[in-house]
């Protein structure tokens, strides 16, 4: 009898100490996060930083070399067409040592002398066109009388001609001559005492603001030096750079939203424009990009739009495809399988692989073509623990 109690309690030991075995060994359920696949809008949109512009800025210069005064208006005046902006004092002949100015005085005689030259050479060439047109009547009257042949008169006639180019010619000379003689006098002419230069004004060139003003204190410009940019803040566009690879999927006409721009919910837009030269583009790690510009436009320039000043900062999404009612799944939840995609699906507590055919994708849903329903629910960022027929719970 003891000997069958102690049987019966190694049996008892033995099954025991199996179960808990199996129960240690038995693999416990991989702790996953769920998405379910659904209906809705999706957009493929490529996003890039943007910067306000006004689309007509003229810069106003300096007409003429001289002296700016101080200009009053400041950034963000209000100017009308034809307001005066600047004023200019045309800079004054300069100061001449003893030197420089007998150098001068002495170039103005020389050049009065070549003009003397000049005109006593048009007097000797009017005389001898003169004598050669009174030789030429008297030949043409010997001619007619048969005393000399019409060999003489051709003769005569050439002289004429010859005799008038001589003409022209000293006339031409005179007038080089005479510019000579006004180039040298210029260069001894200096501002009377006391006497002040009359001050330019620049006006507007058209309605707007001043968007910057390059020149603010009284100082020496030159002409063609900018002095201030004016601007009409309403005709407002965005300019944004984005690499070339995606300016080609780009075309005028597509819809853009503009986030981000300090305001609240977000703006539309129009791309306008897409420039026809690239440019070469630093990025922040250093590498070389090719950028092209792209320019939009408001769709609706109202109220909101009146905060946005010229250069500020803004998000662009310009919208390369969009649909209203597309099934998609989160884009995490896939991965490659070989040459196809798939993802794994919860199934009664554990994970099934499927196959799936994609469509257009984003950053975080992708368009599902075929493969999962609707009421699939999906393992967004598997792991390498999960795998087909493993046991899932939820995270």
């Amino acid at each position: 009898m003891s000997r069958l109690l102690t049987d019966r309690r190694l049996w008892l030991s033995a099954v025991g100490i199996g179960g808990l075995l199996a129960v240690a060994l038995w693999p416990s359920a991989v702790a996953v996060d769920l998405a379910p696949v659904s209906r809705g809008p999706l957009a493929v949109t490529i996003d890039e930083e943007g910067r306000t512009r006004v689309r007509d800025r003229f810069i106003v210069t300096a007409p003429v070399t001289g002296r700016v005064l101080r200009i009053e208006l400041e950034p963000g005046d209000r100017v009308k067409r034809g307001d005066v902006i600047a004023r200019v004092q045309p800079e004054a002949p300069p100061l001449l040592d003893a030197r420089t100015r007998a150098e001068a005085q002495a170039a103005v005689e020389s050049a009065e002398a070549s003009l003397g030259h000049a005109r006593a050479e048009e007097q000797r060439a009017r005389a001898a066109h003169a004598q050669a047109e009174r030789e030429l009547t008297r030949t043409r009257r010997l001619t007619a009388a048969g005393i000399t042949t019409a060999q003489d008169l051709d003769a005569r006639e050439s002289d004429v001609s010859l005799a008038a180019e001589a003409v022209n010619a000293a006339a031409f000379a005179v007038r080089a001559a005479s510019a000579d003689v006004d180039r040298a006098r210029a260069r001894v002419a200096t501002a009377a005492p006391g006497s002040t230069a009359t001050t330019v004004t620049v006006r507007a060139p058209v309605d707007g603001v001043i968007l910057q003003r390059v020149r603010e204190s009284e100082s020496i410009v030159r002409a063609g030096e900018s002095l201030v940019e004016v601007g009409d803040p309403r005709q407002m566009e965005i300019v944004t750079d984005l690499l070339s690879t995606d300016a080609v999927r780009v075309t005028p006409g597509a819809r853009a939203t503009i986030e981000q721009w300090g305001g609240e919910g977000t703006l539309e837009a129009v791309v306008r424009r897409i420039e026809p030269a690239g440019f070469t583009k630093v990025s922040a790690l250093g590498v070389e990009e090719q950028r092209v510009n792209v320019v939009l436009d408001f769709a609706d320039p109202g109220d909101e739009c009146a905060s946005l000043g010229d250069g500020y900062r803004v998000e662009t999404r310009i919208v390369l495809w969009e649909a209203a009612n597309v099934l998609k799944v989160p884009t995490n939840a896939l991965f490659r399988e070989g040459t196809r995609w798939a993802v794994f699906v919860a199934d009664g507590g554990r994970a099934r692989r499927r196959f799936v055919d994609i469509g257009h994708q984003t950053g975080v849903d992708t368009e599902v073509l075929g493969g999962l329903t609707e009421a699939a629910v999906v393992i967004v960022h598997p792991g390498d623990l999960v795998h087909d027929g493993v046991r899932i719970e939820r995270r």
